[in-house]
């Protein structure tokens, strides 16, 4: 089995052009489901309800999040598929398996305060800090994912129009734009700063010792700039893409432009900013809509 797995991990990355962080989270849970075989004596071709239930026992004992046990049962899904499509297997049994309901959460986003309080607080003196100040105006403005920023190339970027090609998941290709304050520091960037990074001639926006930055260290950057800040929200990359979102929403943009522009394949995905913007109409409401009392009646 594990030879197969290596198969279908090879095959994610060459014929599907997964994101090395899927490949990354299936080899782990494939493998996890190996070792589980192998300890049961069960026949991974030759599989049995009973087997896949037994399976679903253990990861329910771990207690593992739902969110973590639905993304393990869809990598086995997944993998039996290609099983089935190379006449391995006669059937996937994981088809007949449900993912666990999900408990939405409504996604954190940052307040104009918190936003300004972030931006306010680097000082854009140094290299370092228009590099940090750059990152978070882009992830505001664009609603990037961390990825897709990484891997914004130079030839990507059309400045006279203000917008970005993006490639995102799936190799999805779509248009993100940004604005003054953003241009602002990207072109003090670009002339200033990235000429002292550039040591391998690279094609890539943002650098890190003339490599391309990876998502780990771009993470880092974000928990360090707000680490010494009163802020109520916990802060990540993925936080401005929430507050981007929800601020469009806010200010009167259409839920299928935000859809857009997130690059969300589906509607339904991009539909949870709504219940944050509907909820912030229901405080305006309940704080704005109070009828008068006059001599004390109502």
């Amino acid at each position: 089995m594990e030879e197969k797995v290596k198969e279908y991990l090879n095959y994610l990355q060459k014929e599907v052009n997964a994101s090395p962080n899927t490949i990354i989270s299936y080899q782990k849970d494939l493998l996890g489901l190996t070792s589980f075989f192998k300890v049961k004596h069960y026949n991974y071709q030759n599989l049995k309800r009973d087997d896949i239930r037994e399976y679903l026992k253990e990861l329910d004992a771990k207690k593992l999040k739902k969110t973590t046990i639905s993304r393990k049962i869809s990598a086995a899904r997944s993998f039996y598929n290609y099983l089935l499509d190379e006449g391995v297997v006669s059937e996937n049994l994981f088809k007949t398996i449900k993912n666990p309901k999900l408990d939405r959460k409504l996604p954190n986003y940052l307040s104009y305060e918190e936003l300004r309080q972030i931006i306010d607080s680097i000082d854009i003196k140094s290299n370092e800090g228009i590099i940090k100040r750059l990152f978070v105006e882009m992830f505001y403005a664009t609603g990037c994912r961390v990825s897709e920023m990484v891997n914004i190339k130079l030839k990507d970027i059309d400045e006279s129009e203000l917008k970005i090609r993006i490639l995102g998941k799936g190799s999805k290709e779509r248009i993100v734009y940004y604005g003054e304050y953003a241009q602002e520091i990207l072109t003090t960037y670009l002339k200033e700063v990235r000429p002292l990074l550039d040591t391998n001639n690279s094609e890539y926006l943002f650098l890190n010792k003339g490599k391309p930055y990876d998502i780990y260290s771009v993470e880092k950057m974000i928990k360090d700039v707000v680490a010494d800040l009163a802020l109520k929200s916990h802060v990540t990359p993925h936080t401005f893409r929430h507050t981007f979102a929800t601020h469009l929403l806010n200010n009167g943009a259409d839920i299928k432009t935000v859809q857009e522009l997130l690059g969300h394949a589906n509607l339904n995905t991009t539909g949870i900013y709504t219940h944050v913007s509907n909820e912030r109409l229901r405080e305006v409401y309940l704080k704005t809509f109070k009828r008068e009392e006059k001599n004390g009646e109502r």
